[in-house]
């Protein structure tokens, strides 16, 4: 599987040097952090093998991982914490983080992100549905947001292995909800805004 890098070009050949390509991991768990990377390449720059992180196996992810930072000519990572994502929301948080993260890069000429329109922004902004199938920007991001996300979850599941967080990530699946329901929330990894962690916390105070 291969990214085109046709946006890129587009932008490239109209004399836009410095393309931004942004994207996130994380949205959907009911643990854990939030994390958006944003990566620009050089002029003319293609891959073979980046793509989607979610199509991509876990090895070839973190061999990536290292050849983005490498090849990459800018890119910044961020990550939101649980108390953030409850007090902006999660839509709010990701959108912020991406025009913060747009901002920090030097002569940023466009921004490629996945489906996250960006109205603040002062640079041209192109929003991609399957953005990280489809630009290489976009999908080299899509690959340090995971890879970084994941280790966060992998060092929670060293300090809390009861709840299974290497496994699951945060996503709420049957064995993730029996363990919260079983251990209790943990305050400072869990989305309290988030359904089953809402419910908890109702259960809670109803007891």
């Amino acid at each position: 599987m291969k990214c085109e890098n046709e946006y890129e070009i587009a932008w490239w050949n109209q004399g836009k040097k410095k393309i931004i390509g942004i994207d996130e991991a994380g949205r959907g768990p009911i643990a854990g952090p939030l994390v958006v990377a944003a990566v620009s390449f050089p002029v003319g720059f293609s891959h073979e093998e980046i793509y989607d992180s979610k199509k991509v196996s876990e090895k070839k992810r973190k061999r990536l991982f290292k050849e983005i930072i490498t090849l990459a000519s800018e890119y910044h990572i961020a990550i939101i914490e649980p108390p953030i994502i409850d007090e902006l929301n999660i839509y709010r948080a990701t959108q912020k983080t991406m025009q913060k993260l747009s901002e920090m890069f030097v002569d940023g000429d466009g921004v490629l992100t996945d489906a996250m329109p960006l109205p603040e922004n002062k640079l041209d902004v192109i929003s991609l549905v399957k953005g990280d199938q489809k630009s290489v920007s976009i999908a080299a991001a899509s690959i340090l947001a995971k890879v970084t996300r994941d280790g966060i979850m992998q060092a929670y599941d060293k300090q809390y292995p009861q709840y299974g967080f290497g496994k699951h990530k945060g996503y709420p699946t049957k064995g993730h909800i029996e363990a919260l329901h079983t251990y209790g929330v943990i305050e400072k990894l869990y989305r309290k805004s988030y359904g089953p962690v809402a419910e908890m916390n109702q259960l809670t105070l109803d007891i």
